[in-house]
């Protein structure tokens, strides 16, 4: 197996749910590569048996270590990584990561390289046919913990607070948190957002004698067409967008339309890091009993994923090409909670039945 893309809360959980499984249950013999698909290719590997991942449950990051190296990035990547999988007589490879890091999977498996099951990873949430990915759980929590500090500062100092949080494409985190730690509104990357709209959502709020105020913003979030400049972000050379910044863009427009005094944290890759949560961790030991079994129950070409509280399986070719967006229906009771609908628009009374 191997973990690929960005590190996350509960990687450590399923490589030892694989391990134990896979030599109790189906006495496998199990193999981790060092740094991704980079240890496949430079033939870097270990044995991993239930002794060696004595201690991993709890632990954050990843003990086999992480890259966004691939075969088709490399040159001669393929030839190296087919040397090594020979080599070793692999039966399949469980590959534990996020969208990009599927997309190399489904087609190391559609093109020969060699048989895949995919475990959905990312702390944004955005991977399609699953309800929830491990690590969204713990990167929640930490923002919202993050929140509810800056709640007491705010109010001690009559501040505007502005929050960004992880959420390249989606705002799933931004949307959780934000709900969870009452924020005043939240700017997430589905919806461009008009800054003068919140700048007078703030100063109403302070109009009414409330002086402290939380602006939770997504890493990805953007201002609708000719609203507020914002500079296009780099992009490094795996074609990701280098994002950050949006929220002291926000923080400095807020503060200079409403006068109040602004400031701005940015919690960044505190959020990826640390042990997991509770659920993330029986949630991370779910995906990989079922990886491992589905190695061996005619599951090859899949990802396992979270349906109705139930671990299934779905085709990883079903998987390509979207993201999980926020569910218009979860978003309309975000609005609920907030100060006011940034669109202006009136607030639904619908049941919240979003998955």
């Amino acid at each position: 197996m191997l973990t690929s893309g960005g590190d996350c809360p509960g990687l450590n959980a399923v490589i030892r749910a694989v391990v134990r499984r896979g030599e109790r249950h189906w006495g496998d013999d199990l193999v981790g590569f060092h740094d991704g698909w980079a240890g496949v290719i430079d033939g870097r590997w270990r044995s991993l048996d239930v002794e060696s991942m004595r201690g991993y449950l709890a632990r954050g990051g990843t003990m086999l270590g992480t890259s966004r190296v691939h075969p088709w990035l490399t040159d001669d990547g393929v030839e190296r990584a087919l040397a090594t999988l020979a080599e070793l007589g692999l039966d399949a490879l469980i590959v534990i990561g996020g969208e990009g890091s599927l997309a190399v999977a489904h087609r190391a498996h559609t093109e020969g390289l060699v048989p895949v099951v995919g475990v959905p990873k990312t702390i944004d949430n955005d991977i399609p046919c699953t309800e929830q990915t491990f690590g969204f759980d713990t990167a929640v929590s930490i923002a919202t913990e993050a929140i509810d500090r800056l709640h007491t500062t705010a109010e001690s100092h009559d501040r505007v607070m502005v929050v960004e949080v992880m959420g390249r494409h989606v705002g799933h985190i931004a949307t959780w948190a934000g709900m969870a730690g009452g924020a005043t509104v939240t700017l997430v990357p589905e919806h461009p957002f008009d800054i003068e709209v919140v700048a007078d959502i703030v100063k109403k709020r302070h109009e009414r004698g409330r002086y402290a105020s939380i602006v939770v913003v997504a890493e990805g979030a953007r201002p609708a067409p000719g609203t507020m400049d914002l500079a296009e972000p780099e992009v490094d050379r795996f074609g990701h967008k280098r994002l950050g910044g949006v929220g002291l863009a926000v923080a400095t427009e807020l503060e200079r339309r409403t006068g109040y005094e602004t400031r701005v944290t940015v919690l960044g890759h505190v959020q990826r890091g640390g042990s997991p949560t509770a659920f993330d961790r029986v949630l991370s030991s779910r995906y990989g009993v079922a990886a491992i079994d589905a190695v061996h129950e005619d599951g090859l070409g899949d990802m396992v994923a979270l349906q109705a509280g139930l671990i299934t399986r779905v085709s990883l070719a079903d998987v390509m090409g979207h993201l999980r967006a926020v569910d218009d229906r979860l978003w309309d009771v975000a609005n609920a909670l907030f100060e006011a609908r940034l669109d202006g628009g009136s607030t639904s009374s619908q049941a919240d039945t979003a998955t």
